[in-house]
């Protein structure tokens, strides 16, 4: 499985734009996780990237935050048919908006933790038996979210913004983690598990197999 980040603080390749803000593509479920602070920006990585903004077919928002749902108006104005996911207390005019509240799997290697302290979602993505948690800034906190993704089998890796997380033992029982967007304790996530710590960025591609 390829997870292309394509909007991030930082950039991982010299041509691409960095911005407060994230995003990422998993290509092999046509999924956009969140849209990123700006839709410039974001299309512009994405054909960086040899993205077709055409070819994506869902999008999976994890919160109502400016810096996660900013580029989402440019992709809906370049196809309305889309298939947008978005915690039940945000609220999005569009054609085939799905609110989520609960736990729910929405393809058969696919969930949502479902709305986590009334704010955030998280994506789980089975694959060969191990999970992928996606997340965007955390904010109902890891061990809630965690929890929440072990419903559906247990987590491998760990991808997103994760604020100002540092129980860092949580991370102990995973292969992967992608510290990145708002997580202000990567320096010390790294020195604690050089093994399972990846850089990320704007332009960074992930395989999981």
């Amino acid at each position: 499985m390829r997870i292309k980040i394509v909007y991030d603080n930082v950039a991982y390749r010299n041509d691409m734009e960095a911005d407060w803000g994230f995003s990422a593509y998993i290509e092999d479920f046509k999924i956009l996780f969140d849209t990123g602070a700006k839709g410039d920006i974001l299309l512009r990585n994405m054909k960086k990237m040899g993205i077709d903004a055409t070819e994506i077919e869902e999008i999976f928002i994890s919160h109502g935050h400016w810096d996660h749902t900013g580029g989402l108006g440019e992709l809906l104005n370049l196809n309305d048919e889309l298939t947008v996911y978005v915690p039940q207390s945000y609220r999005l005019k569009a054609k085939n908006v799905i609110p989520i509240k609960d736990a729910t799997k929405l393809h058969d290697n696919i969930f949502s933790t479902g709305e986590l302290s009334g704010i955030e979602q998280s994506m789980v993505i089975e694959l060969n038996g191990k999970l992928v948690v996606m997340v965007g800034c955390s904010h109902p906190g890891i061990r809630q979210i965690m929890e929440a993704a072990s419903q559906f089998g247990k987590p491998y890796a760990l991808i997103g913004g994760l604020h100002g997380f540092n129980e860092y033992e949580l991370l102990e029982p995973l292969e992967i983690v992608v510290p990145i967007h708002c997580t202000q304790h990567k320096k010390e996530i790294k020195e604690m598990y050089p093994e399972k710590y990846i850089d990320g960025g704007a332009g960074k591609i992930i395989e999981i197999e």
